[in-house]
């Protein structure tokens, strides 16, 4: 996908980097929290996306809900968000970033706590597929994020050698931490600049074309 190839490797975060979809996981929660007669506030819903559903239900509602509930749950909020899925549209500027750090000659790698089907549609939303050299979902590993295990395999897949992970989320910037990767944040997903640096993002951007105008200067390292 380029011509002039680096060891340096740039890793995407999808859901609410690439796309917009955080809202519509909130509210897919929320409903299927809902139907099993348990009442999470949207908002703090919407503070736990970013991490992998296999943490999710234990954070918004505690372990007991998790005990009982977990894969049902998990089921359910399927069910809930499958049918939202034509609404989600890329957030501006998606392919152009992607294709931009290409041309800085770094690896692209995708790493997503979501559903490989839904990954793979987005891919197809954006028509990432030629300009990522590989992707990972939840599927990929027994630990989504703030675990730092898709980090790790979408190095240990595209050979990396030193990395920097864009993303949207506290949950983002944890995971990064973990990894021994340094992590710039968009405000693309809902979470304010504070609590991104906070959690410890290198820098944060409003959008995608900001980001993509300084890509230059990107913090990279060894994981």
């Amino acid at each position: 996908m380029t011509t002039e190839q680096t060891d340096d490797t740039v890793i995407f975060d999808v859901d609410g980097t690439l796309v917009d979809t955080n809202y519509h996981h909130a509210i897919a929660w929320f409903q299927a929290f809902q139907r099993h007669d348990v009442t999470v506030p949207v908002w703090r819903l919407h503070r736990a996306i970013g991490m992998g559903g296999d943490r999710l239900v234990a954070h918004v509602a505690g372990d007991d809900v998790e005990r009982e509930l977990g894969d049902t749950l998990r089921d359910e909020w399927k069910r809930v968000f499958e049918p939202m899925i034509p609404q989600i549209r890329g957030l501006a500027g998606a392919r152009d970033l992607v294709a931009a750090a290409g041309g800085h000659g770094w690896t692209v790698a995708l790493a997503s706590s979501g559903d490989p089907a839904h990954v793979k549609h987005y891919l197809d939303l954006l028509d990432l597929h030629d300009l990522a050299d590989d992707w990972t979902s939840a599927e990929d590993v027994s630990d989504t994020k703030p675990a730092p295990d898709l980090l790790d395999t979408a190095l240990k897949r595209v050979g990396g050698d030193r990395a920097c992970l864009v993303g949207d989320s506290t949950w983002d910037c944890a995971a990064a931490e973990r990894a021994g990767l340094p992590c710039v944040a968009l405000l693309t997903g809902g979470f304010g600049e504070a609590e991104l640096r906070d959690a410890g993002a290198a820098a944060v951007f409003a959008d995608l074309p900001s980001l993509r105008d300084a890509l230059g200067e990107l913090p990279f390292s060894a994981s």
